[in-house]
């Protein structure tokens, strides 16, 4: 353990100081996560097969909503107009503690969980992000906690949020905008990732829509003149947000990609449409950079002879950081360790490290837990939207060989077996130690929700960067 990680650990240790008795309750708790990781494991591998994309996540909600149920918690399903979303609750009284839980797959990758790239055959879509891990994960952890409560008569309760479509659908967002975070007095979440971490790193604003152009179409060598591209508005309006890219604030991204281009080089297309990504770390920032987008997009139009209109599709809130409870989450992290491979694993990861270039973590780094910091990420979640709503922590596990990015077949092929599995343990057993914390520290609460109050200031008025649209169910189909 380097320096850093000491002297964050021994700023922890009150926290860990516990009596004798509690210690033997906590480690009972441990154990039937242990005891459970077989369920826990098919779970996360029966989603990742399915690899259902947002909004249609029938069979992992499904599959979720089934093993809290048969451990006693109530389920409300279809929250917030979404079918795959729901809320269980288990305990009475005392303070309320969600848990989220994700589970929607990337749409246009895919991959086997093999060490090689070994694509499925006619298969469209890959939990390359972790999220089959994500939602198995928290459901464990949420199961530990009823134990807990009930085996130690703690008053609260604890409450699993099945959150659909985060890539690109802002599930949680809807979820927050419908109020089902008023009376939750923290969130807990986690991640998979390439490292076991719990700094306080958060996220940029973001915001999506659909650009859809109309021309007129005609025979592109016969008549010409009696066309009017739709594309051709589609590419304008590409060239000057790639020139805007260059007077945009540093820490901005826009991102896109053509989902429709035309069909026939000799057809004028009469309809094309482009899928924008705009981000920033502060929401002003968005809107700010969003009104020359929208610009850009009469402009286009104008100068093609198109049409142009657009539909938001999602938006996020950065990431509210609450330091007093990522030091808190850290610290139990440490207590419980990273990953150990076993000789098979030991292959597969070094068969998975050979095919990267420049790799960020070293192989052998699973194992250790890294420095706590705080810094600003460069990824959005709707996350940040429930950070917003309540006082919000996580952490993220070494679920993927180290060196791996999100969004990749590495990813998935991690993701898809007993790498992936074990950092669901290790995500498990902290969210559960550090949800046996608030219920029990009430100095950590009161310090916790003061920071929070101060990040949000006294005037604080929630708003939804997706304004009032409707959850777009079908942005996937």
């Amino acid at each position: 353990m380097n320096r850093i990680s000491l002297i964050i650990a021994a700023l922890a240790l009150p926290a860990l100081a516990l009596p004798s008795a509690a210690r033997a309750e906590n480690e009972d708790i441990l154990s039937g996560i242990d005891a459970r990781s077989k369920e826990a494991a098919d779970n996360a591998r029966k989603i990742w097969e399915w690899a259902e994309v947002g909004y249609q996540e029938e069979k992992a909600s499904g599959l979720l909503k089934q093993s809290l149920r048969t451990q006693g918690f109530k389920i409300e399903s279809g929250v917030a107009g979404i079918p795959t979303a729901f809320v269980a609750e288990a305990g009475n009284g005392g303070p309320v503690i969600a848990i989220l839980a994700e589970y929607d797959a990337l749409p246009g990758i895919n991959q086997d969980a093999k060490a090689t790239r070994s694509p499925i055959d006619g298969k469209q879509a890959a939990h390359a992000c972790g999220h089959n891990l994500f939602g198995a994960g928290s459901v464990e952890a949420a199961i530990a906690v009823k134990k807990w409560l009930e085996k130690t008569g703690t008053p609260g309760r604890v409450r699993l949020y099945g959150t659909p479509a985060e890539e690109g659908g802002s599930g949680k967002v809807y979820m927050v905008r419908e109020g089902l975070f008023k009376d939750v007095d923290f969130a807990l979440h986690w991640h998979a990732d390439d490292e076991n971490s719990a700094a306080a790193r958060t996220t940029l604003a973001n915001r999506s829509a659909k650009f859809r152009f109309r021309g007129v179409s005609a025979h592109a060598a016969g008549a010409p003149e009696k066309a009017r591209s739709a594309l051709d508005g589609v590419e304008s309006f590409n060239a000057m947000i790639n020139m805007m890219r260059e007077h945009v604030p540093q820490d901005a991204r826009i991102h896109y990609v053509i989902t429709n281009g035309g069909i026939a080089p000799n057809v004028v297309p009469d309809f094309a449409e482009v899928f924008y990504y705009v981000r920033h770390p502060d929401p002003d920032g968005v809107d700010a950079i969003w009104a020359r987008v929208e610009d850009a997009a009469r402009g286009a139009a104008m100068g093609t002879g198109t049409k142009v209109d657009w539909e938001v599709i999602h938006g996020n809130n950065p990431l509210l950081v609450n330091e007093p409870l990522a030091k808190m989450m850290d610290a139990k992290l440490r207590q419980i360790g990273g990953i150990t491979y076993t000789p098979d694993e030991q292959k597969f990861a070094e068969t998975i490290y050979a095919s990267f270039d420049k790799p960020s973590n070293k192989l052998g780094s699973q194992a250790m837990i890294q420095p706590y910091s705080k810094s600003l990420g460069y990824g959005s979640t709707d996350v940040g939207d429930v950070s917003y709503a309540t006082p919000t922590v996580g952490l993220r596990t070494a679920t993927w060989v180290p060196g791996t990015s999100a969004h990749s077949w590495q990813s998935s092929a991690a993701s898809g077996m007993s790498i992936g599995f074990k950092g669901v343990q290790v995500a498990a057993k902290t969210l559960t130690l550090a949800a046996i914390e608030l219920y029990t520290n009430p100095e950590l609460r009161a310090e916790a929700k003061a920071e929070f109050d101060a990040a949000r200031g006294p005037n604080y008025k929630y708003k939804s960067l997706l304004g009032d649209r409707k959850p777009p169910l079908d942005y996937r189909k």
